[in-house]
């Protein structure tokens, strides 16, 4: 490589421009994993040696969250040849979180020949799941709940009793028509993702 950036090849400016990119880059073959830079190993935790040549269910919460995302960009991108959504994914660490993802492919004929993503960290949205409308603060305990934290953890956190956080969670339960924790956190990540 030559000390002069003017004088560098195509390959090497394309090589630094993706790995150094200051958005999460994945670069996707038949859904498996062909390259990642080094903010996707910021964003999910994982290093690109680790992430490369694994498929990206790795990084979904859920085999249904994958397969029911898989079948949308399946259909969407026969019609044109980018796409954006916002969904959950998955941290190595087991953390969940919300992102928002952009993909093109590069082969229209065969959508997932080839395909590029992006993928950044965001807000979740405003309005959720559907028409279950929750308030700002049961938004807030979904979120937690789907990450696995206790009623008595929520509320340290938050700085409200346990109690108040069990409230909203059985509001929560009882819009989404749920039974139980499991159902609500399928629910939570599966809808919110479409």
């Amino acid at each position: 490589m030559s000390d002069d950036p003017m004088n560098l090849s195509d390959d090497a400016v394309f090589s630094i421009g993706f790995l150094s990119a200051p958005v999460g880059l994945l670069a996707l073959s038949r859904r498996r994993i062909v390259r990642a830079n080094v903010e996707i190993e910021l964003l999910f935790g994982w290093s690109r040696r680790e992430l490369e040549g694994q498929s990206v269910r790795i990084l979904y919460p859920s085999n249904i969250d994958y397969e029911a995302t898989g079948a949308r960009w399946k259909q969407l991108l026969a019609d044109r040849s980018r796409y954006e959504d916002e969904r959950f994914m998955q941290k190595r660490s087991g953390e969940i979180f919300w992102a928002k993802a952009r993909g093109q492919t590069m082969t229209p004929h065969d959508p997932f020949e080839m395909m590029v993503w992006t993928f950044e960290a965001s807000a979740p949205p405003t309005r959720r799941v559907d028409t279950v409308r929750l308030t700002a603060r049961e938004r807030e305990i979904a979120q937690l709940v789907v990450n696995g934290m206790t009623c008595r953890a929520i509320a340290g956190l938050l700085n409200i009793s346990p109690r108040t956080v069990e409230v909203h969670r059985s509001a929560i339960m009882r819009k989404m028509r749920v039974r139980n924790t499991a159902e609500l956190v399928a629910k939570i990540i599966v809808t919110s993702s479409h």
